[in-house]
């Protein structure tokens, strides 16, 4: 065994196909393209969703709902995970459990939820509890912070246009 053949082994490498190199290639001649049409001539790409004039799958489908693209990220923790990841007398926050790195993803808010049991009294800041967490931090001596929401985007509905003849009111 020379040391090439681990290196080898480690990093296993498939040889590329080598289009158009001659009929005992296997890919000679049409290099796999074959005879004549749109999808042999140079440049051709399709919509991968393309099924050839027949309606495509992506529209058969029915669809349902929608995603709100507005609506808060709400990240949550039960109250049994603040049990075993904090002592006691600690203070749980949102940019504690985002610094600490046990909420990973990105959010807007942080809720409590009640599953588990929790022993240590802890200092809990959340923008929401759930009516059983809430309990469980109190029955344990604990307490309980209500952080404030981020505001709510308040748009004109009405939209009121300022024109010449309204501009000369005022």
């Amino acid at each position: 065994m020379n040391l090439t053949d681990v290196i080898r082994a480690s990093f296993p490498k498939k040889a590329r196909k080598r289009l158009g190199r001659g009929t005992g290639s296997g890919q000679g001649k049409t290099a796999g393209r074959g005879h004549k049409g749109q999808g042999s001539r140079a440049g051709f790409s399709m919509n991968p969703l393309f099924e050839g004039g027949q309606m495509p799958l992506a529209r058969r489908v029915p669809k349902r709902g929608f995603t709100n693209s507005f609506a808060k990220k709400v990240a949550t923790i039960n109250v049994g995970d603040l049990e075993l990841l904090f002592g006691a007398n600690e203070t749980v926050s949102p940019v504690i459990l985002k610094e600490t790195g046990i909420i990973k993803e990105k959010f807007e808010e942080l809720k409590i939820l009640g599953h588990g049991e929790l022993t240590k009294s802890l200092t809990v800041e959340a923008h929401q509890f759930s009516k059983s967490a809430e309990e469980a931090i109190k029955k344990a001596g604990g307490q309980v912070t209500v952080l404030p929401g981020k505001k709510k985007l308040v748009r004109n509905k009405m939209g009121t246009r300022i024109t010449r003849k309204n501009f000369d009111k005022k």
